[in-house]
């Protein structure tokens, strides 16, 4: 299961910092029938134990949702018709955690490990190589628990669909599966008692891991004591000092009140016929009785008369000024989200207020230079019965926090007596209007975040979908009450129920954590008896055993290889010159949307600048220009674009990992009556950036040294699988400067030496490598209407960039592949974990068979070890077909070494193992469920335009990828693998916790990443 904790990462699917993610709620527009793929329904209509509520037809997003509720149970489905064969199902069930054992999240895992009908080890992960769908997960929030996945084949469908249903209502919950996924007492070597006994468990150190994030920390401490004496004053996901409270009793208790069809909601969504949908869920469901469930404790008490006042600590990041690491903010207890147009406005209200460089906020706290950035909490959260806003700086001194506080205030204060300027709101609305408009290949997916947390808190999810109303709404109230200033004044101005939060940051946090844990493990250990003992070693014996067993897979249904369509999907494209620059042309419907596309291509760049280059990017969009402030663009861009956004670019060349090209990708989409103001504004930004704006340089250095690191925290597995590949071939050595851990700590040194007179002029230097016409190449996706429109205004574009002369520059050093094991020190709970191999490129056959080898490794060997055994959050192999990287990775790994260990061997099993004809097209499905995921219009034809890669070339691939077979992985490991690893051809990287093993040996590198040193 590639679960995802929401206590904090589904927080920002909900909060809106962004319109693009925010489909607004409205009113009910009732309709009296539904008919949507031949099925035609009535208000009170009976189908297969369902009763037909209520009927919404939505014209701005194309769809119909239906909503039933099954007489027999009370389970509630929402079924949203629409012509999309990316189809999508999802069951719920309102899970509110009376505790921060992390009883849900435990759940969760623990009931995809075996059920009635499946009764085998991990069913979720085996169905992962039996099926084409795009998404697989399972997801804890605040209070609700849900399972969704998608697809586009309809026996695959009904698999997943019954797969689904019999873990959630019929799950096995063995005890020795709690102890796996939850948490155990196991001697730190199972098989041997003379070692000590540790905490083990996939989620305690899941857990672990998100504890030393101190943005999570400060997030999840807000929350709690924002909602003190609630449900959400408790931790969903589980907090490690309560974790081993936990017992399989309580956790079998939770599941029969709680995974029950009368507290379960359906969601589908797609074109495959709803009357399929109700039959079988019928058939699941209808021998349950319809029962009743504590919901909790949701609304809070209020605070009293005046605002609460909290202290909180988190780890001290070596990487950061330690004198700038303070967090605070201030959070506003607000709405009941039931109110659907007043969720509405204060969305809007939360964009208005803190989106942008224009927003009051932004100016008034980043610009005034008193945080880097705004906090991981900021914005208005509606993921709660009652929801709240928090405004909040990181990257602050300590000492600025009453001026925060003051500025936030005054800030308020001002918009309670102006509001906003009428061309800021325009903006709002129209990002709205864009982004029903532009629908993404996972739309469906998209509406389901939306409407979930209201849903299971009461609210009707249709009022979540209509769109139109609520704007229509919003633009009467503004025409006839100051709508926003009333808003600040309800909800912000003397509002009792305000928390005031400041975390600093503590240099012994980590081994705080460290010390609590022993602590309790000798709490726990101190009283066992000897047979209590024997008994916990027996266990441990017991589920080695069961994660050695061979299994009877075949009980699983699969899709067969003949479900793969032998042809690659192709797209039309057709290629112009635009004034002598080349143009890729896709034409095809995209709902009146213009979308744009620039690859500038960069040569002869002196190396001292190229690390500069992601700043430079940034530059371009955040400094404003001679004439015009970032604040002014920034209300243009959001007026008249969906966004423009410039960022490094690298390709690896198809036929040989040597070459690759390298520069600048831009891009920008607009409804196609903006056309010219989005060219118009590219121009403003790519031509006349003014870099001597030192006052925003600061700024964007500052949040990005903080930003970043926050970043390693939650992604240290890619982090380090790009250090070590950066080793191996041209490409991803670039890619470690430009993103990698060299970026990140460059970042920070640029923060705190503060030497802005040298950076300016790296930039400038940079600036006259770029953006030069010659150097370009465009790609337009638009309706044929409009290719004249676009021609005429591209051309005009075109004609304003200069024409540079472009010098190869001596200084451009050629790639020397190196092999080290490096380590980074970090002060992470557990640690992140990669190895890199170097592969082929695109077009060689052995590709092919590299990628297959990786499923296979990771299905069949690296899962067992790294994440059963080992206990790691997650872990597996990768094979990257642009780059020719071959990765081993693992996440969250409270035991990276012998994870190392477990790397070496996985070689080694594959040619001892045999693999089955079964086993090798599992692998094969695997691998084109990714190949072949929907996309949306706007990525059709990229392949080519920014890798060449012609559909002939992606046509063969997919023959080779079809003819691979057990001879073939085999050979490959042993070219590639087996060979690399014997004459120490591969390169290592850990980021994380130091460890004696590796303090001790020589052959490891240390990359120590305290800027401390470096300040004035």
């Amino acid at each position: 299961m590639n679960s995802l904790l929401i206590r904090r990462n589904f927080q920002k699917l909900q909060k809106v910092t962004s319109p693009h993610n925010n489909k607004i709620l409205n009113f009910i527009c009732k309709k009296s029938y539904s008919r949507v793929v031949g099925e035609e329904f009535k208000l009170n209509d009976k189908l297969h134990g369902f009763r037909v509520e209520q009927i919404n037809h939505i014209p701005e997003l194309e769809l119909t949702a239906t909503q039933l509720i099954h007489e027999k149970t009370g389970a509630s489905h929402l079924h949203i018709a629409r012509d999309d064969n990316n189809n999508v199902f999802g069951v719920g069930f309102s899970t509110p955690p009376m505790n921060s054992s992390g009883t849900p999240h435990i759940l969760e895992h623990t009931t995809l490990c075996g059920s009635k009908r499946f009764p085998v080890r991990d069913p979720f992960f085996k169905m992962l190589n039996r099926t084409l769908a795009n998404f697989m997960n399972a997801m804890t929030a605040n209070d609700y628990t849900i399972y969704p996945f998608s697809t586009t084949h309809k026996l695959d469908y009904d698999n997943l669909r019954d797969v689904y249903m019999d873990a959630t209502f019929h799950p096995y919950l063995r005890e020795l599966d709690f102890k796996q996924e939850g948490w155990r007492l196991e001697h730190k070597q199972p098989n041997d008692k003379s070692t000590p006994l540790q905490f083990k468990g996939v989620v305690y150190n899941e857990m672990k891991g998100v504890m030393s994030d101190a943005g999570y920390l400060f997030y999840n401490g807000v929350q709690e004591n924002m909602f003190s004496g609630t449900t959400y004053g408790n931790n969903s996901g589980g907090d490690p000092k309560y974790i081993t409270d936990l017992t399989y009793q309580e956790l079998l208790q939770f599941h029969k009140t709680h995974y029950h069809p009368s507290n379960a909601k359906f969601y589908t969504y797609g074109n495959f016929p709803l009357s399929d949908h109700l039959a079988t869920i019928n058939n699941k469901i209808r021998g349950f009785e319809k029962s009743s469930l504590d919901e909790g404790i949701k609304n809070v008490k209020p605070f009293g008369s005046s605002p609460k006042r909290i202290s909180l600590y988190g780890p001290l990041d070596p990487m950061i000024n330690s004198e700038k690491q303070t967090k605070m903010s201030m959070s506003f207890l607000t709405n009941n989200i039931n109110d659907t147009f007043e969720t509405f406005a204060l969305k809007i209200f939360s964009y208005l207020l803190l989106d942008g460089h224009a927003s009051p906020m932004y100016k008034a706290l980043i610009d005034g230079n008193i945080g880097s950035d705004f906090s991981e909490n900021t914005g208005y959260d509606s993921s709660t019965k009652i929801s709240y806003m928090s405004i909040g700086l990181q990257g602050m001194n300590e000492k600025y926090v009453p001026l925060a506080e003051e500025t936030i205030n005054k800030v308020l204060d001002d918009v309670s007596q102006n509001g906003f300027d009428s061309k800021r709101i325009e903006a709002a609305i129209h990002q709205t209007e864009l982004s029903i408009k532009h629908k993404t290949a996972s739309f469906g997916l998209s509406l389901m975040h939306l409407i979930s947390s209201g849903w299971f808190n009461g609210s009707n999810p249709a009022e979540f979908l209509e769109i139109n109303n609520n704007i229509k709404l919003l633009r009467e109230k503004l025409k006839t009450e100051p709508f926003f200033q009333n808003l600040v004044k309800k909800y912000f101005i003397n509002n009792p129920h305000t928390l005031i939060s400041v975390m600093t940051p503590d240099s012994s946090y980590t081994e705080k954590l460290l010390k609590e844990e022993q602590s309790r493990l000798e709490a726990k250990t101190s009283t066992l008896t000897s047979e209590e003992k024997e008994k916990v070693y027996m266990q441990s014996i017991e589920l080695l055993k069961m994660q050695e067993e061979e299994e009877d897979l075949s009980v699983l249904p699969s899709l067969k290889i003949q479900d793969i369509d032998k042809q690659t999907k192709k797209f039309e494209l057709k290629f112009t010159d635009v004034n002598k620059c080349p143009v890729q042309w896709r034409n095809t419907s995209t709902n009146e949307i213009t979308y744009f596309r620039i690859i500038n291509k960069i040569e002869g760049l002196k190396e001292d600048l190229r690390i500069y280059l992601p700043l430079f990017a940034q530059a371009l969009t955040s400094l404003g220009t001679k004439s015009k402030t970032m604040a002014v663009i920034d209300d243009d861009i959001r007026l008249y674009t969906g966004g423009i956004n410039v960022s490094t670019f690298l390709s690896t060349n198809h036929s040989d990992l040597n070459q690759h090209e390298d520069g600048l990708l831009i891009t920008s989409h607009s409804l196609d009556r903006n056309i010219n103001h989005m060219y118009d504004i590219l121009k403003q930004l790519l031509c006349e950036t003014n870099f001597d704006n030192v006052d925003k340089l600061r700024t964007i250095i500052y949040a990005n040294a903080t930003n970043m690191m926050n970043s390693v925290v939650e992604s240290g597995h890619q982090y380090a699988s790009t250090f070590a590949g950066s080793k191996l071939i041209p490409t991803m050595s670039k890619a470690e400067i430009y993103g990698g851990m060299t970026q990140v700590h460059f970042m920070n040194k640029l923060a705190a030496n503060e030497d802005f007179d040298t950076i300016i002029q790296k930039l400038k230097e940079i600036s006259e490598y770029v953006l030069s016409k010659q150097s370009l190449r465009v790609a337009i996706t638009c309706g044929s209407e409009n290719v004249d429109h676009n021609i005429n205004a591209l051309s005009n574009f075109l004609i304003e960039l200069p024409e540079k002369k472009l010098s190869q520059s001596n200084e451009q050093s050629s790639f020397q592949p190196t092999h080290e094991k490096a380590f980074f020190p970090l002060p992470f709970a557990v640690n992140f974990c990669a190895q890199a191999f170097k592969g082929v490129p695109y077009t060689h056959p052995d590709g092919a068979k590299l990628q297959i080898l990786s499923s296979l490794m990771r299905t069949h060997y690296l899962h067992r070890e790294i994440r059963e055994r080992n206990g790691a959050y997650g872990g597996g192999a990768t094979y990257n077909a642009s780059t020719g990287i071959f990765s081993f990775f693992s996440y969250r790994d409270p035991k990276t070494l012998e994870t190392l260990k477990t790397y070496r061997d996985s070689i080694e099993w594959v040619g001892k193992r045999k693999f089955t004809q079964q086993e090798i097209d599992e692998a094969k499905l695997s691998t084109f469920k990714k190949i072949d995921e929907p996309i949306s219009v706007s990525e059709e034809g990229m392949n080519y335009f920014t890798g060449k890669i012609t559909d002939e070339q992606r046509q063969k691939r997919r023959e080779q990828l079809l003819a691979v077979t057990e001879d073939d992985v085999k050979e490959v490991a042993k070219i590639y693998l087996e060979k690399q690893e014997k004459e120490n051809l591969n390169s290592i990287a850990i980021i994380g916790e130091g460890k004696p093993e590796i303090s001790n040996d020589k052959e490891w590198k240390f990359y120590e990443l305290s800027t401390e040193d470096e300040k004035k």
